[in-house]
């Protein structure tokens, strides 16, 4: 196994599968099967969900609402979210423990680095939600944040494509997959991969992202297996 201990970042607009908005039960299925496989061959997991798929503040700021309000607003969507997903695990039989930027109970425990721990040495799947707990940070930046408070050997970024590509493959026929970026390289092609900050963080952190298409069923465990199915931004 080449990956021991993961944080997988996914997006909300992922989990909408192929409606317009909100949360696909066809898509929680798959993933958590997905997360299930890993976890059964001794993976370590953590789950980071964003929530544009239900609310997204930069878009309420965007229309006039306020934007610390907006902020807090989608912090609540990537609980939604996380708790659908926390469902669909424990379903399957899977262990879970689902912690918040935002203490709220009794729903979740306030995310700590030691409790985030524990539970995945324990074989639990650690989700958590409400991002950083503070306005003005994406959920790339919160999944940057906890994989380097858990020590995770990689964020693997689970989207509809499978990795990073010269330009956009869904517009652009002539577009080529890169297999490996540095950092470096990732921000002088202006590569959309993650917002600046997480970016910078990751990079100042020596944490490697690998970007993969988690809608095929699979490709999680060919990930943390050592295939090379996506991108790895080093």
């Amino acid at each position: 196994m080449k990956f021991k201990r993961i944080l997988l970042k996914l997006s909300g607009e992922s989990l909408m599968g192929s409606q317009s908005y909100g949360i696909s039960p066809d898509m929680l299925t798959q993933y958590a099967a997905d997360v299930k496989a890993v976890v059964e061959r001794g993976c370590e997991v953590s789950i980071v969900i964003g929530g544009g798929n239900i609310f997204r503040g930069l878009s309420g700021a965007a229309q006039g609402m306020d934007r610390v309000q907006g902020d807090y607003m989608g912090m609540l969507a990537t609980l939604i979210n996380s708790m659908a997903l926390q469902a669909e695990l424990e379903k399957q039989g899977i262990k879970t423990e689902l912690l918040s930027g935002l203490a709220i109970e009794p729903i979740c425990k306030e995310m700590s680095r030691r409790r985030a721990i524990e539970a995945m040495q324990q074989g639990r799947v650690v989700i958590i939600g409400g991002g950083t707990g503070n306005p003005f940070f994406t959920t790339d930046t919160a999944s940057t944040l906890r994989a380097i408070e858990i020590e995770a050997d990689v964020i693997l970024k689970g989207t509809r494509v499978d990795g990073v590509y010269t330009a956009d493959p869904e517009k652009d026929p002539t577009a080529t997959k890169y297999q490996r970026l540095s950092f470096h390289e990732a921000l002088d092609k202006k590569l959309k991969i993650m917002d600046l900050t997480a970016f910078a963080l990751a990079e100042s952190n020596n944490l490697p992202i690998y970007v993969f298409d988690m809608n095929r069923p699979g490709n999680l465990t060919r990930v943390v297996e050592g295939e090379e199915v996506g991108t790895l931004v080093s």
